[in-house]
């Protein structure tokens, strides 16, 4: 079996840089789906949050296949992991003070207001992914990190979720990524679906915000604008495109909501046949018209078998124990 090879340097204390030196084949993972878990925020017509609803409000589907939803949580408070991820490139140089001056606001509001458990790792991302701090519930380790960030050239933003959502994976609860950027992928190595399969298999939630200091059209990248958009709605994530200032406090703001209003889906796979494509399409929706719900539209479960493969159940997740 062919692996892909990391190299994983210390550059200082609590400082890993990771950079892909050689990409093989994607290794193929057998497990059993037990659980399927959906995290999932309900919105009314005018954006308002609603985290009022019952298990009886919601229905899944899997394959087109309804399914009986096991466990339900409103406005859950199972642990948050955040991989938050922030973007170096030199495209950052003359806002990148204003950014982060706005992360540390909103870590010094998700640590005042969440579970002791809440754990946020940060990561900066630019011609390579720089991992500046471990999960961690200290917000003056993090503050720290922040400061120390300078921009370089190139924006590796697959390469960031990519690594991201791997190391999220063991990670118990609910697993978010908050990605900081202003323009689409440079030097990846790794590409679009690679990445985001990733989140996928990581359970993760995809809240991206998209600074954009250019007040018109010009300039902007549109490429990037749209692979965001497709992590949000593929993972039940938001795209939000704030100015600096104020609206860049608000969408961080904004973020923090729907964190604490997400209600908690989880089910048994049942009678749903196995198809070539190991992705299964998630459904969900609420039995009102007027709300509107966001969850992620699929997870890897169970496929055909492969001609020269053992077996026919192909995954790499979500067949975790409930909580895990």
């Amino acid at each position: 079996m062919r692996r892909r090879r990391w190299f994983i340097a210390a550059s200082t204390p609590g400082l890993l840089l990771l950079t892909c030196v050689a990409l093989c084949q994607e290794t193929v993972i057998r497990v059993n789906v037990d659980l399927v878990r959906v995290l999932a925020t309900v919105k009314d017509t005018v954006g308002e949050l609603v985290g009022t609803l019952e298990k009886q409000d919601f229905s899944i589907s899997d394959n087109g296949v309804p399914q009986e939803i096991a466990v339900f949580e409103r406005r859950t408070d199972q642990p948050l992991s955040v991989a938050l991820l922030v973007d170096t490139s030199l495209s950052t140089a003359k806002e990148l003070r204003y950014e982060t001056d706005s992360v540390a606001r909103f870590l010094k509001a998700f640590f005042a207001e969440g579970n002791l458990s809440d754990a946020v790792a940060l990561y900066s991302f630019n011609y390579v992914v720089t991992k500046m701090s471990h999960f961690t519930i200290s917000f003056p380790r993090l503050d720290q990190s922040l400061k120390s960030l300078r921009p370089e050239g190139g924006t590796s933003l697959y390469d960031a979720i990519y690594l991201s959502s791997g190391e999220l994976e063991s990670r118990r609860g609910r697993k978010i990524i908050v990605i900081v950027t202003d323009g689409g992928d440079t030097t990846s190595v790794k590409d679009f679906h690679a990445a985001l399969q990733a989140a996928h298999l990581a359970d993760a939630v995809i809240y991206s915000i998209l600074v954009m200091p250019i007040t018109n059209d010009a300039g902007r990248n549109i490429g990037g604008e749209n692979a965001l958009a497709t992590f949000a709605a593929g993972t039940g994530g938001r795209v939000f495109a704030p100015s600096f200032g104020e609206a860049l406090d608000r969408a961080f703001a904004d973020i923090l909501k729907e964190l604490r209003t997400q209600y908690l889906l989880a089910y048994y796979p049942r009678n749903v046949a196995p198809t070539k494509n190991r992705f299964h399409k998630l459904e969900v929706r609420v039995n009102r018209s007027e709300l509107q719900v966001l969850a992620r539209n699929g997870y890897y479960g169970e496929a055909e078998p492969v001609p020269g493969l053992p077996g026919g159940k192909v995954s790499a997740g979500p067949g975790k124990p409930y909580g895990k």
